[in-house]
Protein backbone atom coordinates (compact mmCIF):
# COMPACT_ATOMS: atom_id res chain seq x y z
CA UNK A 1 0.00 0.00 0.00
CA UNK A 2 1.06 3.56 -0.63
CA UNK A 3 0.87 6.36 1.85
CA UNK A 4 -2.21 8.56 1.74
CA UNK A 5 -1.83 11.92 0.05
CA UNK A 6 -4.22 13.68 2.41
CA UNK A 7 -3.95 15.79 5.57
CA UNK A 8 -5.58 12.97 7.52
CA UNK A 9 -2.48 10.93 6.84
CA UNK A 10 -0.63 12.98 9.42
CA UNK A 11 -2.12 10.64 12.04
CA UNK A 12 0.35 7.81 12.53
CA UNK A 13 0.02 4.36 13.98
CA UNK A 14 2.31 2.81 16.57
CA UNK A 15 5.65 1.25 15.74
CA UNK A 16 4.30 -2.30 15.66
CA UNK A 17 1.74 -1.48 12.95
CA UNK A 18 3.22 0.45 10.05
CA UNK A 19 0.82 3.17 8.99
CA UNK A 20 0.67 5.98 6.48
CA UNK A 21 3.56 8.35 6.09
CA UNK A 22 3.37 11.96 7.28
CA UNK A 23 2.23 14.01 4.28
CA UNK A 24 2.16 17.78 4.26
CA UNK A 25 -1.28 19.35 3.68
CA UNK A 26 0.40 22.07 1.63
CA UNK A 27 1.34 19.49 -0.99
CA UNK A 28 -1.57 17.09 -0.76
CA UNK A 29 -5.29 17.30 -0.13
CA UNK A 30 -8.69 15.99 -1.10
CA UNK A 31 -8.48 17.71 -4.47
CA UNK A 32 -5.44 15.65 -5.44
CA UNK A 33 -5.98 12.43 -7.36
CA UNK A 34 -2.95 10.68 -5.96
CA UNK A 35 -0.37 8.94 -8.12
CA UNK A 36 -1.10 8.96 -11.82
CA UNK A 37 -2.73 5.69 -12.82
CA UNK A 38 -3.85 4.09 -16.05
CA UNK A 39 -6.80 1.89 -16.77
CA UNK A 40 -10.52 2.27 -17.40
CA UNK A 41 -11.16 3.66 -13.90
CA UNK A 42 -8.39 6.27 -13.96
CA UNK A 43 -9.75 9.42 -12.33
CA UNK A 44 -12.30 7.54 -10.19
CA UNK A 45 -11.78 7.85 -6.43
CA UNK A 46 -12.78 4.96 -4.17
CA UNK A 47 -12.84 5.14 -0.37
CA UNK A 48 -12.40 1.70 1.19
CA UNK A 49 -13.86 1.91 4.68
CA UNK A 50 -14.39 -1.85 4.94
CA UNK A 51 -12.54 -4.42 7.02
CA UNK A 52 -11.12 -7.93 6.69
CA UNK A 53 -11.59 -9.44 3.17
CA UNK A 54 -14.90 -8.79 1.35
CA UNK A 55 -14.83 -5.01 0.98
CA UNK A 56 -11.04 -4.60 0.77
CA UNK A 57 -10.80 -7.30 -1.93
CA UNK A 58 -13.47 -5.50 -3.98
CA UNK A 59 -11.70 -2.15 -3.56
CA UNK A 60 -8.42 -3.75 -4.59
CA UNK A 61 -9.97 -4.95 -7.87
CA UNK A 62 -11.22 -1.43 -8.55
CA UNK A 63 -7.66 -0.24 -7.90
CA UNK A 64 -6.34 -2.84 -10.34
CA UNK A 65 -8.65 -1.26 -12.91
CA UNK A 66 -7.08 2.14 -12.36
CA UNK A 67 -9.13 3.75 -9.58
CA UNK A 68 -7.44 5.86 -6.91
CA UNK A 69 -8.28 3.83 -3.79
CA UNK A 70 -7.82 5.31 -0.32
CA UNK A 71 -8.24 2.87 2.54
CA UNK A 72 -9.51 4.26 5.84
CA UNK A 73 -8.48 1.70 8.40
CA UNK A 74 -8.63 1.50 12.15
CA UNK A 75 -5.30 1.70 13.97
CA UNK A 76 -5.77 -1.99 14.84
CA UNK A 77 -6.93 -3.55 11.58
CA UNK A 78 -7.37 -7.31 12.16
CA UNK A 79 -5.80 -8.38 8.85
CA UNK A 80 -2.53 -6.89 10.07
CA UNK A 81 -2.41 -9.48 12.86
CA UNK A 82 -0.42 -12.65 12.19
CA UNK A 83 2.91 -14.35 12.67
CA UNK A 84 3.92 -14.40 8.98
CA UNK A 85 5.41 -11.08 7.96
CA UNK A 86 8.72 -9.45 7.06
CA UNK A 87 7.50 -6.05 8.20
CA UNK A 88 5.21 -5.97 11.25
CA UNK A 89 1.58 -5.76 10.19
CA UNK A 90 2.27 -6.73 6.58
CA UNK A 91 0.70 -10.20 6.75
CA UNK A 92 -0.06 -12.32 3.68
CA UNK A 93 -3.80 -11.62 3.85
CA UNK A 94 -3.23 -7.90 4.35
CA UNK A 95 -0.96 -7.76 1.30
CA UNK A 96 -3.32 -9.85 -0.83
CA UNK A 97 -6.39 -7.62 -0.37
CA UNK A 98 -4.80 -4.18 -0.10
CA UNK A 99 -2.49 -3.60 -3.05
CA UNK A 100 -2.93 -0.53 -5.26
CA UNK A 101 -4.19 1.56 -2.33
CA UNK A 102 -3.16 4.58 -0.37
CA UNK A 103 -4.08 4.39 3.29
CA UNK A 104 -4.76 6.42 6.38
CA UNK A 105 -5.41 5.19 9.91
CA UNK A 106 -8.35 6.96 11.58
CA UNK A 107 -10.35 6.25 14.72
CA UNK A 108 -13.94 6.81 13.57
CA UNK A 109 -15.16 6.99 17.17
CA UNK A 110 -13.02 10.07 17.64
CA UNK A 111 -14.59 13.35 16.51
CA UNK A 112 -11.48 14.52 14.68
CA UNK A 113 -10.95 11.15 12.99
CA UNK A 114 -14.58 11.03 11.91
CA UNK A 115 -14.39 14.57 10.50
CA UNK A 116 -11.32 13.66 8.46
CA UNK A 117 -13.06 10.56 7.13
CA UNK A 118 -16.11 12.59 6.11
CA UNK A 119 -13.82 15.07 4.34
CA UNK A 120 -12.41 12.25 2.26
CA UNK A 121 -15.84 10.74 1.56
CA UNK A 122 -16.92 14.14 0.27
CA UNK A 123 -14.37 13.77 -2.54
CA UNK A 124 -15.24 10.17 -3.47
CA UNK A 125 -17.04 8.58 -6.38
CA UNK A 126 -17.45 5.23 -4.61
CA UNK A 127 -17.52 4.33 -0.92
CA UNK A 128 -17.38 0.70 0.27
CA UNK A 129 -18.48 -0.13 3.83
CA UNK A 130 -19.28 -3.33 5.69
CA UNK A 131 -20.24 -2.18 9.18
CA UNK A 132 -23.72 -3.07 10.28
CA UNK A 133 -26.29 -0.35 9.67
CA UNK A 134 -26.67 0.46 13.37
CA UNK A 135 -22.94 1.14 13.72
CA UNK A 136 -22.96 3.46 10.69
CA UNK A 137 -25.91 5.39 12.12
CA UNK A 138 -24.20 5.81 15.49
CA UNK A 139 -21.17 7.24 13.68
CA UNK A 140 -23.31 9.61 11.62
CA UNK A 141 -22.23 7.78 8.49
CA UNK A 142 -25.51 6.28 7.32
CA UNK A 143 -26.31 6.67 3.66
CA UNK A 144 -28.79 9.52 4.12
CA UNK A 145 -26.17 11.62 5.89
CA UNK A 146 -23.45 10.77 3.37
CA UNK A 147 -25.72 11.44 0.38
CA UNK A 148 -26.45 14.91 1.73
CA UNK A 149 -22.70 15.48 1.99
CA UNK A 150 -21.94 14.06 -1.46
CA UNK A 151 -24.99 13.61 -3.75
CA UNK A 152 -22.86 11.89 -6.43
CA UNK A 153 -21.65 9.22 -4.02
CA UNK A 154 -22.07 5.56 -4.95
CA UNK A 155 -22.27 3.97 -1.51
CA UNK A 156 -21.91 0.19 -1.69
CA UNK A 157 -22.78 -1.32 1.67
CA UNK A 158 -22.15 -5.01 2.31
CA UNK A 159 -22.99 -6.99 5.41
CA UNK A 160 -23.93 -10.55 6.33
CA UNK A 161 -27.69 -10.31 6.05
CA UNK A 162 -30.19 -7.95 4.45
CA UNK A 163 -30.77 -4.80 6.49
CA UNK A 164 -34.55 -5.42 6.40
CA UNK A 165 -34.28 -9.03 7.64
CA UNK A 166 -34.63 -10.34 11.17
CA UNK A 167 -30.93 -11.28 11.08
CA UNK A 168 -29.70 -7.84 10.10
CA UNK A 169 -28.12 -7.14 13.48
CA UNK A 170 -26.21 -10.42 13.61
CA UNK A 171 -22.48 -10.65 13.02
CA UNK A 172 -21.59 -12.76 10.00
CA UNK A 173 -18.44 -14.57 8.98
CA UNK A 174 -17.63 -16.57 5.89
CA UNK A 175 -18.44 -19.84 7.64
CA UNK A 176 -21.86 -18.70 8.90
CA UNK A 177 -22.76 -17.36 5.46
CA UNK A 178 -21.73 -20.61 3.79
CA UNK A 179 -24.08 -22.36 6.20
CA UNK A 180 -26.94 -19.87 5.71
CA UNK A 181 -26.68 -20.14 1.92
CA UNK A 182 -27.15 -23.93 1.90
CA UNK A 183 -23.59 -24.58 0.75
CA UNK A 184 -22.75 -26.83 3.72
CA UNK A 185 -25.93 -28.82 3.15
CA UNK A 186 -24.97 -29.35 -0.49
CA UNK A 187 -21.48 -30.49 0.50
CA UNK A 188 -22.89 -32.89 3.08
CA UNK A 189 -25.34 -34.42 0.63
CA UNK A 190 -22.79 -34.68 -2.19
CA UNK A 191 -20.11 -36.21 0.00
CA UNK A 192 -22.41 -38.37 2.13
CA UNK A 193 -20.60 -37.14 5.22
CA UNK A 194 -21.84 -36.96 8.79
CA UNK A 195 -20.95 -33.36 9.55
CA UNK A 196 -21.05 -30.61 6.91
CA UNK A 197 -17.62 -29.30 5.97
CA UNK A 198 -16.85 -25.64 5.32
CA UNK A 199 -15.10 -25.07 1.99
CA UNK A 200 -11.38 -24.43 2.66
CA UNK A 201 -11.58 -20.99 1.08
CA UNK A 202 -13.04 -17.63 2.11
CA UNK A 203 -15.64 -18.38 -0.51
CA UNK A 204 -18.57 -16.22 0.61
CA UNK A 205 -16.37 -13.17 1.13
CA UNK A 206 -14.84 -13.42 -2.31
CA UNK A 207 -18.10 -14.06 -4.17
CA UNK A 208 -19.64 -11.07 -2.37
CA UNK A 209 -16.55 -9.00 -3.26
CA UNK A 210 -16.98 -9.71 -6.96
CA UNK A 211 -20.64 -8.75 -6.63
CA UNK A 212 -19.63 -5.48 -4.99
CA UNK A 213 -17.35 -4.75 -7.95
CA UNK A 214 -19.93 -5.17 -10.71
CA UNK A 215 -22.63 -3.45 -8.65
CA UNK A 216 -20.33 -0.48 -8.04
CA UNK A 217 -19.42 -0.27 -11.71
CA UNK A 218 -23.07 -0.33 -12.78
CA UNK A 219 -23.89 2.44 -10.29
CA UNK A 220 -20.86 4.40 -11.50
CA UNK A 221 -22.19 4.29 -15.08
CA UNK A 222 -25.49 5.67 -13.76
CA UNK A 223 -23.62 8.39 -11.84
CA UNK A 224 -21.73 9.43 -14.96
CA UNK A 225 -24.95 9.58 -16.99
CA UNK A 226 -27.15 11.38 -14.44
CA UNK A 227 -24.88 12.99 -11.86
CA UNK A 228 -26.73 11.03 -9.18
CA UNK A 229 -25.28 8.68 -6.62
CA UNK A 230 -26.84 5.43 -5.42
CA UNK A 231 -27.09 3.32 -2.31
CA UNK A 232 -26.27 -0.29 -3.22
CA UNK A 233 -26.75 -3.13 -0.74
CA UNK A 234 -24.84 -6.42 -1.09
CA UNK A 235 -25.98 -8.89 1.62
CA UNK A 236 -23.54 -11.80 1.71
CA UNK A 237 -26.10 -14.52 2.50
CA UNK A 238 -28.50 -13.52 -0.29
CA UNK A 239 -25.61 -13.11 -2.72
CA UNK A 240 -24.21 -16.58 -2.05
CA UNK A 241 -27.68 -18.13 -2.03
CA UNK A 242 -28.39 -16.73 -5.49
CA UNK A 243 -24.94 -17.88 -6.63
CA UNK A 244 -25.58 -21.45 -5.43
CA UNK A 245 -29.10 -21.70 -6.83
CA UNK A 246 -28.07 -21.01 -10.43
CA UNK A 247 -27.64 -24.78 -10.84
CA UNK A 248 -28.80 -26.19 -7.51
CA UNK A 249 -32.39 -24.91 -7.52
CA UNK A 250 -32.92 -27.69 -10.06
CA UNK A 251 -36.38 -29.31 -9.66
CA UNK A 252 -37.61 -26.46 -7.45
CA UNK A 253 -37.44 -24.09 -10.43
CA UNK A 254 -40.93 -25.36 -11.24
CA UNK A 255 -44.21 -25.02 -9.38
CA UNK A 256 -45.21 -27.57 -8.34
CA UNK A 257 -41.66 -28.89 -7.86
CA UNK A 258 -40.46 -31.55 -10.31
CA UNK A 259 -37.70 -32.77 -8.04
CA UNK A 260 -35.35 -31.88 -5.18
CA UNK A 261 -32.68 -29.21 -5.08
CA UNK A 262 -29.17 -30.19 -6.13
CA UNK A 263 -27.52 -30.28 -9.57
CA UNK A 264 -27.20 -34.03 -10.30
CA UNK A 265 -23.71 -33.91 -11.81
CA UNK A 266 -22.28 -31.89 -8.92
CA UNK A 267 -24.16 -33.95 -6.33
CA UNK A 268 -22.86 -37.23 -7.76
CA UNK A 269 -20.57 -38.80 -5.15
CA UNK A 270 -18.31 -39.95 -7.95
CA UNK A 271 -17.70 -36.38 -9.09
CA UNK A 272 -14.12 -36.19 -7.81
CA UNK A 273 -10.46 -36.60 -8.66
CA UNK A 274 -9.51 -40.16 -9.57
CA UNK A 275 -6.36 -42.23 -9.10
CA UNK A 276 -4.16 -42.59 -12.16
CA UNK A 277 -1.19 -44.92 -12.58
CA UNK A 278 1.06 -42.37 -10.83
CA UNK A 279 -1.13 -39.81 -9.08
CA UNK A 280 -4.51 -38.13 -9.13
CA UNK A 281 -6.38 -36.35 -11.92
CA UNK A 282 -9.74 -34.90 -12.77
CA UNK A 283 -11.02 -36.90 -15.72
CA UNK A 284 -14.42 -35.48 -16.64
CA UNK A 285 -16.37 -37.11 -19.47
CA UNK A 286 -19.67 -35.27 -19.84
CA UNK A 287 -21.40 -36.76 -22.87
CA UNK A 288 -21.81 -40.32 -24.15
CA UNK A 289 -19.10 -39.91 -26.82
CA UNK A 290 -16.67 -38.64 -24.16
CA UNK A 291 -17.16 -41.82 -22.15
CA UNK A 292 -16.76 -44.07 -25.18
CA UNK A 293 -13.58 -42.29 -26.30
CA UNK A 294 -12.04 -42.45 -22.83
CA UNK A 295 -12.79 -46.13 -22.46
CA UNK A 296 -11.22 -46.81 -25.86
CA UNK A 297 -8.14 -44.68 -25.07
CA UNK A 298 -7.55 -46.72 -21.92
CA UNK A 299 -7.77 -49.98 -23.85
CA UNK A 300 -11.24 -50.86 -22.56
CA UNK A 301 -13.25 -50.58 -25.75
CA UNK A 302 -15.58 -53.24 -24.35
CA UNK A 303 -16.96 -50.69 -21.86
CA UNK A 304 -17.94 -48.41 -24.74
CA UNK A 305 -20.73 -50.88 -25.52
CA UNK A 306 -22.48 -50.10 -22.23
CA UNK A 307 -25.99 -48.84 -23.10
CA UNK A 308 -25.69 -46.11 -20.44
CA UNK A 309 -23.07 -44.36 -22.60
CA UNK A 310 -24.87 -44.85 -25.89
CA UNK A 311 -27.93 -42.66 -25.41
CA UNK A 312 -28.50 -39.02 -26.31
CA UNK A 313 -27.19 -37.84 -22.94
CA UNK A 314 -25.81 -39.12 -19.65
CA UNK A 315 -28.46 -39.42 -16.97
CA UNK A 316 -26.34 -38.34 -14.02
CA UNK A 317 -29.16 -38.71 -11.53
CA UNK A 318 -29.87 -42.31 -12.53
CA UNK A 319 -26.48 -43.60 -13.72
CA UNK A 320 -23.91 -41.18 -12.32
CA UNK A 321 -22.62 -43.33 -9.47
CA UNK A 322 -22.49 -46.51 -11.58
CA UNK A 323 -20.53 -44.76 -14.33
CA UNK A 324 -18.22 -43.28 -11.70
CA UNK A 325 -17.44 -46.84 -10.67
CA UNK A 326 -16.49 -47.69 -14.25
CA UNK A 327 -14.21 -44.66 -14.41
CA UNK A 328 -12.51 -45.84 -11.23
CA UNK A 329 -11.50 -49.06 -13.02
CA UNK A 330 -10.23 -47.17 -16.08
CA UNK A 331 -8.26 -44.16 -14.84
CA UNK A 332 -5.49 -46.21 -13.12
CA UNK A 333 -4.61 -47.72 -16.51
CA UNK A 334 -2.83 -44.53 -17.67
CA UNK A 335 -0.50 -42.02 -16.02
CA UNK A 336 -1.63 -38.49 -15.27
CA UNK A 337 0.46 -37.20 -18.19
CA UNK A 338 -1.07 -39.78 -20.52
CA UNK A 339 -4.58 -38.71 -19.56
CA UNK A 340 -3.61 -35.10 -20.32
CA UNK A 341 -2.48 -36.24 -23.79
CA UNK A 342 -5.70 -38.19 -24.33
CA UNK A 343 -7.90 -35.23 -23.38
CA UNK A 344 -7.64 -33.17 -26.63
CA UNK A 345 -8.47 -36.13 -28.85
CA UNK A 346 -11.51 -37.06 -26.79
CA UNK A 347 -12.78 -33.48 -26.27
CA UNK A 348 -13.09 -34.41 -22.61
CA UNK A 349 -11.48 -32.21 -19.92
CA UNK A 350 -8.68 -33.84 -17.99
CA UNK A 351 -5.95 -32.44 -15.81
CA UNK A 352 -3.87 -33.19 -12.74
CA UNK A 353 -5.30 -32.43 -9.33
CA UNK A 354 -3.14 -29.45 -8.42
CA UNK A 355 -0.78 -30.29 -5.57
CA UNK A 356 -1.93 -33.94 -5.54
CA UNK A 357 0.81 -36.22 -6.78
CA UNK A 358 -0.27 -39.25 -4.76
CA UNK A 359 -3.40 -40.44 -2.96
CA UNK A 360 -4.60 -38.07 -0.22
CA UNK A 361 -3.83 -40.53 2.57
CA UNK A 362 -0.11 -40.43 1.82
CA UNK A 363 0.65 -37.07 0.29
CA UNK A 364 1.87 -34.01 2.08
CA UNK A 365 0.59 -30.53 1.37
CA UNK A 366 1.83 -29.54 -2.05
CA UNK A 367 -0.53 -26.82 -3.16
CA UNK A 368 2.40 -24.57 -4.02
CA UNK A 369 3.14 -26.80 -7.02
CA UNK A 370 0.05 -25.26 -8.65
CA UNK A 371 1.92 -22.00 -9.05
CA UNK A 372 5.02 -23.51 -10.65
CA UNK A 373 3.12 -25.18 -13.48
CA UNK A 374 3.48 -23.25 -16.77
CA UNK A 375 -0.22 -23.77 -17.50
CA UNK A 376 -1.43 -22.27 -14.23
CA UNK A 377 1.30 -19.83 -13.22
CA UNK A 378 0.04 -16.34 -12.44
CA UNK A 379 2.12 -13.29 -11.80
CA UNK A 380 1.50 -11.77 -8.39
CA UNK A 381 2.38 -8.13 -7.92
CA UNK A 382 2.09 -6.03 -4.80
CA UNK A 383 2.26 -2.27 -4.75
Amino acid sequence: MESAAHPAAREKTGPETPGPEDNSPEDNGPEKNGPEKNGPLAGVRVIDMATVVMGPYAAQILGDLGADVIKIESPNDTVRVGTLHRTPGMTPLNLNVNRNKRSVALNLKDEDGRARALELIGTADILITNMRIGALRRLGMDHETLAALNPRLVHVHAQGFRPDSDRAALAAYDETVQAASGLLDLAQRAGDIGAPVVLPSIFADKVAALTIVYAALAALVHQRATGQGQHVEVPMADTLLAFNLVEHLQGRVFEPPMGPTGFPLSMNRGHRARPTKDGLAMVIPYGPQNFRDLFAAAGRADLAEDPRVNGEFIDSQRDGEALAGLLDTVTPLLTTAQWAEVSPSTASPSGPSCGSTRPPTTRTSATATCWTSPSTRARARTG
